[in-house]
């Protein structure tokens, strides 16, 4: 269900949403550099808590306003943590109102910041039900318009599918882990992974691949052309600042 024109008047008071939360960063990296691409920003609980315990307190009433704390508190935290890397932020496609209206919260957050805009990335989940398609895709047209890159989250394991790419190319797809896990035992997950890659890099969009934990995963996926890759193979989450890369990660298979 979209916002309400009220609480697009209410941008000036997004980090106000009745309950605290924070933000852990996990790296997306480029496997070929050995350098991070940018860093996810993943919303946890004052102590470090799981996402599901932030996002349970997310309703109907609040749903607006805590879509707009995320960004102002993500760029806020990239900045201070001295982020030179692009950061990915997750966004409610359904808490927006009119795109054009609702960005400016994010647009005022990353000049007061000093963060690029061309260094944020929008991430929506495919596995997130869009009721209105053409609409959704406007949506991502106007983050585009503004300066932002986009990217469709989890692909491959929601609801639009092949439909959403021929609505919008966003600029990155981030293949889904459970699509990843075993990937390089699996042969159907093989030939869906090689076949995502081949349609992307036909229509000019940037893959990442998603929960690499293994190096037989790592590898695979790198044999298919993707270079971009997050997962606990590379680094786990830090709460409020910037993992570290494991050293191991790039080591070759054995």
């Amino acid at each position: 269900m979209a916002g309400t024109r009220a609480d697009c008047d209410a941008c000036g008071n997004a980090e106000r949403v009745g309950f605290s939360f924070e933000f852990a960063y996990q790296p997306i990296v480029d496997v070929q550099t050995h350098q991070v691409f940018a860093h996810e920003a993943l919303v946890r609980g004052p102590q470090g808590e799981g996402a599901a315990s932030v996002l349970a307190q997310v309703n109907e009433l609040n749903r607006y306003r805590f879509d707009q704390a995320c960004r102002v508190k993500a760029i806020k935290g990239a900045k201070e943590l001295g982020m030179t890397e692009h950061l990915s932020i997750n966004f409610l496609p359904n808490a927006i109102y009119k795109p054009e209206l609702c960005i400016r919260t994010t647009l005022e957050a990353a000049r007061v910041n000093g963060f690029p805009l061309d260094r944020i990335i929008f991430e929506v989940t495919e596995g997130e039900r869009i009721e209105d398609g053409p609409w959704f895709a406007q949506i991502l047209r106007e983050y585009k318009r503004s300066g932002f890159k986009t990217a469709i989250d989890d692909f491959g394991a929601g609801y639009a599918g092949l439909k959403l790419l021929s609505d919008f190319q966003p600029d990155i797809t981030k293949i889904d882990m459970d699509l990843v896990r075993h990937v390089d035992t699996s042969r159907p997950r093989q030939a869906i992974v090689r076949n995502l890659a081949r349609l992307c890099e036909e229509m000019g969009i940037t893959v990442i691949a998603e929960g690499i934990e293994t190096l037989g995963e790592r590898d695979f996926v790198a044999d298919c052309g993707i270079r971009l890759m997050q997962g606990y193979l590379f680094a786990k989450p830090a709460l409020r600042a910037m993992a570290p890369l494991r050293e191991e990660a790039f080591a070759p298979a054995r």
